[in-house]
């Protein structure tokens, strides 16, 4: 297993990502199959539309039906019948999402499940053992998603105590003699000095990979922006680079400007199942009226079987009746135009040509505001 970057264009890198389940070519966008699958797709509509890796979610997984029932039925590849790679997320920003319902310590989180309201501990000890039962390739440690805001003295407890569980996670990891990769998280909220520490810590550690975590949680897009922009170059030239939970097309295309090698959001699905659709001349909202006669699809340039098979007047028909051929249909457009952007990404950077591909891109997006 190992990563290469293959071709540059400026910061932006084209790379290979080898793991157990196969090589990825990055960029890449990975769609979020949080339980085990990603709403309204199957694993063969995924393939179909280019998806080269998914994630999956440690505490859900975890939950319902449990890390060791997916083991002794294969695994979560087998579990899930999706033969290329899983990076599985620690589940440090689901405990963070549960507000009062969930209790930090130095060990750990105790929380109530939010199915049945069982008392639940997650330890980095358990985040990673529940990782390796589910055999997912990339293993992320568990790490305390910092709130925003919060002051910088609550930001460094954050970021320090995540250092901590990072060591923790490593020292599961190393014994497991599996073939996983483990990626650590830089945190430090909006302080760039303290994104700083967490990176050099973090990299002295020595891990596989490296993501940028505690963003895109309600700071605005231009913090985000800048924040992602400063911690990119602080990770190592030959390790990938993730940036955790982000984002829009245009966050993917300043990421990748950035030095951004992955990316993961359950954007496209979500706004799929909500009549929303990212086109190549904006976002489409399919629930407007002007749309229940349109004899044409949701974007003229677009190759996926949506667009070459349906029209907007169809698919705003279904979304109006609820029919799920809408989220389905919906949903793969999506999925195909994310992935088909990062391909288009990938292709510009070999040719030298990321500049002008982005100016193309922002000219169309913005052709509809």
């Amino acid at each position: 297993m190992s990563f290469e970057v293959l071709a540059r264009d400026g910061a932006a890198r084209r790379g290979n990502l080898r793991t157990a389940h196969g090589s990825v070519q990055t960029p890449v966008f990975m769609p979020c199959g949080t339980y085990g699958t990603v709403k309204a797709m199957t694993p063969a509509d995924l393939l179909s539309v280019g998806t080269q890796m998914l994630l999956g979610n440690t505490f859900h997984l975890m939950l319902r039906p449990g890390s060791e029932r997916i083991q002794a039925l294969g695994g979560l590849h087998e579990f899930m019948q999706w033969p290329d790679p899983i990076l599985t997320d620690s589940g440090g920003f689901q405990v963070w999402s549960l507000g009062e319902l969930r209790k930090i310590d130095e060990q750990g989180v105790v929380f109530r499940s939010p199915i049945n309201g069982d008392r639940v501990t997650l330890t980095p000890e358990r985040s990673i053992e529940v990782q390796l039962q589910l055999g997912s390739d990339v293993i992320m440690v568990f790490d305390e998603c910092t709130a925003y805001p919060a002051s910088e003295s609550e930001v460094r407890d954050s970021m320090e105590l995540s250092l901590r569980w990072a060591q923790r996670s490593k020292r599961v990891h190393e014994p497991s003699q599996g073939p996983s990769l483990l990626f650590g998280i830089v945190q430090g909220g909006m302080f760039e000095p303290l994104r700083a520490e967490s990176a050099s810590q973090l990299v002295s550690l020595g891990f596989d990979g490296y993501a940028i975590g505690g963003l895109s949680v309600g700071e605005p897009k231009q913090e985000m922006q800048r924040v992602m922009q400063a911690t990119v170059p602080m990770l190592p030239e030959d390790k990938p680079r993730y940036l955790m939970g982000v984002g829009t097309p245009e966050d993917l295309v300043a990421g990748v400007a950035a030095g951004v090698d992955m990316f993961d959001c359950v954007l496209p699905t979500r706004n799929g199942r909500n009549g929303y659709a990212f086109t190549s001349r904006g976002t489409v909202k399919i629930r407007n009226a002007q749309h229940r006669d349109a004899d044409e699809p949701l974007d003229p340039e677009c190759q996926c079987y949506t667009c070459q098979g349906f029209s907007r007047a169809y698919l705003h028909h279904l979304d109006r009746c609820g029919e799920m051929l809408a989220s389905m249909l919906m949903t793969r457009h999506n999925l195909h135009y994310y992935h088909a952007l990062m391909a288009r990404l990938r292709a510009s950077i070999e040719t030298g040509t990321f500049p002008s591909l982005i100016e193309t891109l922002h000219n169309g997006w913005n052709s509809l505001k």
